[in-house]
């Protein structure tokens, strides 16, 4: 253990394996080259040892240099002396410098990374492949020129200007292309063994996802076959087929894997390949009067071949991890980190089988609108990874707009899972910035088959059940409650809000108005809304306001209701002069910012008055921006409008509320009216509620007033304003002038 922790500290460093590993390697490398004479010159057919050294470079950069010299020294000393030996590590050693201080000038970050990268292809291509061959031969032959390699030059003969000139710096070209990568994953796996199952997980995962069997098979009989015509050995039977001519043959085939199996695999086969046909030409290259010119034309294949396969190899490969980035992206939401609707309709469509269930969370829109959307973002997360551990494999959960998410089990899973599931969400805590939160879960599933065409209606049923679980408090199933009641649910809320904007586009409602009367003869009257359907019949707000609300059309419902009322005081001025206004105003409309300035928009075409306006606010949980309310209420009190709070006393207005209230006038809920003769704890309630209005210098208005002895009473109990049907019915707007 203390061997392996010193020699991984230490592995890099210019005296250890950057030092050991180019003695070691450098016979190898010298075995793989390949040389022959042709008229009394030696050529090169293919050369290992600059793509050798270049990789140790690649690994180990400058550190590789000592053990690269010595390498050189050690081998060559013996074969050539003292003098051609110092002058070859000189020669390397250049060319090295040159090459690697080039490449890592124009490319300082990352430039040791596996081959394959084409952010760097052009670099290498230019520093690694054509500057180390053409600096490696041009010092060759300066060298030769100045005399210090006596004993090699034949190897460019009495003048360069010759066949075999080109045929040893193509073989230099090819020999740097295709030997480079080989090298660096021979010495890469010496240096970490570990490498290579990384680099053939990596290979694999280069594959075309369609990429079958029985295609690499077939693939690779063709090269055997081409390979096994090429390695035949040359006898009077032979055909063109045993000659160079079957080499050309092998483009198209190594061009087909170059597409589908990727860069690693081809560029990696292909070296192979090469070094087997360079060891081996004289089998298809038979001498002969044209033998040079042959020889040329087979090393100027080597090297086309090689940059046709390795640029291929590398685009193609570069084109289909694009395509699986966008195809990874186009189903992963980007902002959750989760799949998304696509991916969920990929994978029921890849099932035949599901349990599908939606999980709908009501109060985290709220959460999100007051704390911001990264506590819906890490809310879905943590759930996603709450609920991980009791996923098989397979399942997913699934990110869906607003406060959803939907989970898809694989086949027809047991109501007990579904439970268990249940239980295991409730038991989620989720905290942000040190608050814990418990939100209320709706769950609802269904079990469908492929093909799911129709996923869209499937989950707004599954939304309308969610709806339903939150209230019952367990999950509820699609296919036990019936769809059909779902539907009709849904459907008549699509129809009603048809309806809602053709009342909107073609004044489909009217208007009614209902005295308020002053215990001190001053009267206003509060506006009514109703609206009327396809058949004439009058449709109550109680029918179609939760709709717009849900829809987003009840702040148009109130503008236009505004607009109708200011409308009729502007056109009755002189019958009704000093008439006033009540007019209700939904959550949507207080906490719309814009507000105020529609309200003096209208003020300022009617020209009214802005005392003559009563505005009506029933506080509710739909207050979503409870400061933004405040600021609107504040804006239209200071305009010179008056604010009256509606039904105060039930549901969310209590007295904790009244203490924080910013209003002029106070509706007592009917409920209490009601009973006032007969309920001595609602008579105490009302008294209690006087009394705390009186301090805060408000008027009270009570509603329901329906019999004179309820009247009586109000006014003992020293109430302002009553409403009710002993005041007053509801009226069409157009009765007030009738009246007068």
């Amino acid at each position: 253990m203390q061997f392996s922790g010193w020699y991984q500290r230490n592995k890099n460093k210019w005296w250890c394996l950057p030092l050991i590993l180019p003695v070691l390697i450098h016979p190898l490398a010298f075995y793989f080259s390949v040389y022959t004479e042709l008229h009394g010159i030696r050529v090169v057919l293919y050369y290992m040892l600059p793509a050798m050294m270049l990789a140790l470079m690649m690994i180990f950069s400058w550190a590789a240099l000592p053990g690269i010299v010595l390498s050189i020294l050690f081998h060559y000393l013996p074969l050539r002396g003292s003098f051609d030996g110092f002058a070859s590590a000189l020669h390397y050693l250049l060319m090295l410098t040159i090459c690697w201080g080039g490449y890592s000038l124009f490319v300082p970050r990352r430039n040791n990374v596996n081959f394959g990268n084409m952010y760097q292809t052009a670099a290498r291509m230019f520093w690694l492949v054509f500057c180390s061959a053409t600096a490696f031969f041009l010092l060759y032959q300066s060298a030769i020129r100045f005399g210090l390699y006596a004993a090699q030059v034949s190897l460019l003969g009495d003048t360069p200007w010759k066949i075999s000139t080109l045929i040893n710096y193509q073989a230099l070209l090819v020999s740097c292309l295709t030997g480079l990568p080989f090298c660096y994953f021979i010495i890469r796996t010496l240096r970490h063994p570990r490498f290579a199952r990384s680099f053939f997980s990596r290979m694999r995962a280069q594959f075309h996802p369609n990429t079958t069997r029985l295609e690499l098979g077939l693939w690779w009989a063709c090269i055997l076959l081409l390979l096994s015509l090429l390695l035949l050995p040359l006898t009077d039977a032979s055909t063109i087929f045993n000659t160079n001519y079957t080499f050309t043959l092998m483009l198209p085939v190594m061009i087909w894997g170059a597409m589908r199996f990727g860069f690693l695999f081809i560029t990696t086969v292909w070296t192979i390949m090469l070094l087997i046909v360079s060891h081996y030409f004289y089998r298809y290259l038979p001498p002969g009067l044209d033998y040079d010119n042959q020889m040329a034309l087979t090393s100027s294949c080597f090297l086309v071949f090689s940059f046709s396969i390795y640029l291929m190899a590398e685009v193609t490969t570069r084109q289909r991890a694009s395509h699986e980035k966008i195809r990874y992206a186009a189903y992963i939401d980007p902002v959750v980190q989760m799949p998304n609707l696509r991916a969920l309709n990929r994978d029921l469509n890849g099932h035949a089988g599901s349990m599908l269930c939606l999980l709908r969370f009501p109060e985290l829109e709220l959460l999100s609108r007051n704390y911001g959307m990264l506590l819906r973002i890490t809310f879905k997360q943590e759930m996603a990874n709450w609920l991980s551990g009791m996923l098989q494999e397979g399942e997913q959960l699934y990110h869906l707009s607003s406060d959803e998410l939907a989970l898809r089990l694989n086949g027809e899973t047991q109501k007990e899972r579904i439970e268990a599931l249940d239980e295991q969400i409730r038991q989620f805590r989720f905290s942000w910035d040190g608050m814990p939160f418990q939100l209320q879960v709706g769950i609802s599933y269904s079990y469908v088959r492929a093909p799911v065409a129709h996923h869209h209606l499937l989950l707004g049923e599954l939304g309308t059940m969610a709806d339903h679980s939150v209230h019952t408090g367990h999950p509820e199933s699609l296919q036990l409650y019936g769809a059909r009641h779902v539907q009709k649910a849904v459907k008549s809320k699509v129809d009603m809000m048809n309806q809602l904007q053709q009342a909107l586009d073609h004044d489909g409602f009217f208007l009614l108005a209902q005295p308020i009367e002053g215990v001190r003869g001053d009267t206003y009257h509060e506006i009514l809304l109703r609206m009327k359907d396809e058949n004439g019949e009058v449709v109550e707000p109680d029918c179609f306001l939760p709709v717009a609300h849900e829809f987003g059309l009840s702040s148009k419902i109130d503008l236009w209701v505004l607009e109708k009322s200011m409308a009729f005081i502007s056109d009755y001025r002189d019958a009704l002069p000093a008439c006033r206004f009540s007019v209700n105003l939904t959550p949507s409309s207080v906490c719309r910012p814009r507000f105020v300035n529609d309200v003096q928009r209208l003020l300022k075409r009617y020209d009214v008055q802005a005392w003559q306006l009563v505005f009506e606010v029933t506080e509710s949980h739909s207050l979503t921006n409870v400061e933004q309310a405040s600021r609107t209420l504040s804006a239209l009190q200071h305009m010179g409008c008056r604010v009256a709070i509606d039904d105060f006393g039930t549901g969310y207005a209590s007295y904790a509320r009244l203490r924080d209230l910013n209003a002029d006038i106070m509706k007592i809920d009917g409920s209490f009216i009601r009973n006032l003769l007969v309920s001595s704890l609602d008579y105490q309630i009302v008294d209690s509620i006087c009394q705390l209005a009186r301090t805060k210098k408000m008027q009270l208005v009570a509603e329901s007033v329906e019999t004179d002895e309820i009247r009586e009473a109000i006014r003992k109990l020293g109430i302002d304003y009553m409403q009710g049907w002993a005041i007053g019915r509801p009226l069409p707007l157009e009765a007030l002038i009738q009246g007068k």
